[in-house]
């Protein structure tokens, strides 16, 4: 089994910052690319950022210049370290990881998330 946990959500003021993790752990042979979702209340889960095996990242407009992917191999870990924040970032945060269990056949898995509320 693959299990992906979440952690550094919570509460900050408009202009703070946050730092997301997530670690992956079980039965793993590889991971692709992990990432970050989010959905806010009444939105469909969309995109914020992810990094592939290669380190190529890829941001949504709406936070490139203010949120950093970053990888950590060694852990199976992601991160994602959130500036200059605003109210519209407001939403429940998930990790993603596409990986395999065994040769050649991969897919998605997800946390469970954690809420990020920006709001003075």
């Amino acid at each position: 089994q693959v299990h992906l946990v979440e952690s550094g959500g919570g509460l900050v003021q408009p202009g703070g910052s946050l730092r997301l993790s997530c670690e992956v752990s079980g039965r793993i042979f590889s991971i692709n690319s992990m990432g970050w979702f989010r959905q806010a209340p009444g939105n469909q889960r969309e995109l914020v950022a992810t990094v592939t095996s290669s380190d190529y990242t890829n941001y949504a407009p709406s936070v490139k210049g203010r949120f950093t992917i970053s990888r950590d191999n060694a852990r199976n870990a992601v991160h994602l370290q959130m500036n200059s924040l605003n109210p519209e970032d407001t939403a429940v945060y998930y990790c993603n990881a596409d990986l395999s269990t065994r040769p050649f056949v991969a897919y998605d898995y997800w946390g469970p998330g954690t809420q990020v509320t920006v709001s003075s």
